[in-house]
């Protein structure tokens, strides 16, 4: 999910391991915890001279249980020998940094799961990307009261009753709504699959995911041998329904037989993509797995990046976003959320 929201989670857990023997410090130091896996994005561009193998290392290695085990036993070991001297020496021990990083990195990944991005939970065994669907990357109601009782926590002694209460408050609200958008998915998955026999529509696969910001209105697509289609539903429309498919042709200006990296971008994407040749050297990559900016141009897409080939290989352009697309895509979503 959205940075602030692994840090304010990355905070509960240092303060659940560390917070009534270190105080506030166990807030920062679990935030430090929850905010080093998406530091790959930095090292992916450090490490690779071709852009989409930069962007392909996020959520990899770094985001994996292993990466947990290992960073918590080393930043554990070394955060104990520089904090465990002077006037705080014996207040800590090695077992509980190692806990608290451990914790603050492992749940990092795991809260990245339930996104419709995915993450390499077990890599490097795996590449398989672990993306459950049920909540956005960006969900203001799930990060909103728990970073609230986050904050109002750290007003509170070390040794406070109260203090553990608002913990325990803000875990417990997060945890209930995320459990909620678990049914809510199930229940979403059944109306698409629905609304596509009712529309006639025979599909290979699909599936259904929330738009940003939201639990409410839901973004749907079905795949056919020729063609994507996709829809919306929101809980507040009159009718229990995905409405409004629009189908989308399968667009493969370059293909995975001839390029590596397409069938990279393919893995990606679950195969859920077009491309477009848009110049003599560029082709518009379209990922799918997110909505349209706007319904009327299926060449549309919230996720899209530019490709050309580079010595007889495929590279991408640094990715820019349209802020007038986005802008107005966002203005749409919002108007269909409220139901139709």
């Amino acid at each position: 999910m959205d940075s602030l929201t692994q840090i304010v989670l990355g905070a509960a857990c240092g303060e659940a391991v560390l917070g009534k023997k270190i105080g506030n410090k166990a807030l920062l130091f679990g935030a430090i915890g929850g905010t080093i896996p998406d530091l790959d994005v930095f090292i992916g561009n450090w490490l690779h001279g071709n852009e989409i193998d930069a962007m392909l290392f996020h959520r990899g290695y770094m985001h994996s249980i292993l990466f947990s085990v290992i960073a918590a036993f080393l930043l554990g070991w070394l955060i104990y020998k520089l904090y465990n001297s002077g006037k705080r020496l014996d207040t800590t021990t090695q077992k509980d940094w190692i806990s608290l990083f451990f914790w603050s990195l492992f749940t990092h990944p795991i809260l990245d799961c339930f996104t419709p991005y995915g993450t390499q939970l077990f890599a490097p065994f795996s590449n398989y990307r672990v993306a459950l669907n049920n909540i956005a990357v960006v969900d203001p109601v799930y990060t909103i009261p728990f970073l609230i009782c986050i904050i109002v926590l750290m007003f509170f002694k070390r040794t406070s009753k109260n203090r553990r209460l608002w913990l325990k408050l803000g875990i417990g609200i997060s945890s209930a709504y995320m459990l909620f958008t678990f049914g809510n998915k199930l229940y979403m998955d059944s109306v698409f699959k629905k609304s596509l026999i009712a529309k006639g529509l025979n599909v290979n696969r699909y599936f259904t995911q929330p738009t940003i910001f939201n639990n409410i209105l839901w973004y749907g697509m079905g795949e056919s041998d020729s063609s994507y289609y996709v829809a919306y539903y929101s809980l507040l429309d009159k009718k229990s329904q995905f409405i409004d498919f629009k189908a989308l042709p399968k667009e493969r200006a370059l293909t995975e037989e001839k390029f590596s990296r397409i069938k990279d971008l393919a893995w990606f994407s679950n195969h859920y993509y077009s491309i477009y040749k848009i110049g003599d050297n560029e082709y518009q990559y379209n990922d799918l797995r997110y909505p349209l900016t706007s319904k009327e141009n299926s060449n549309s897409s919230v996720f899209k990046f530019v490709l050309y080939k580079e010595n007889n290989q495929i590279n991408m352009k640094p990715f820019q976003r349209n802020e007038d697309n986005i802008s107005d895509a966002l203005n749409a979503l919002w108007e269909r959320l409220k139901g139709i």
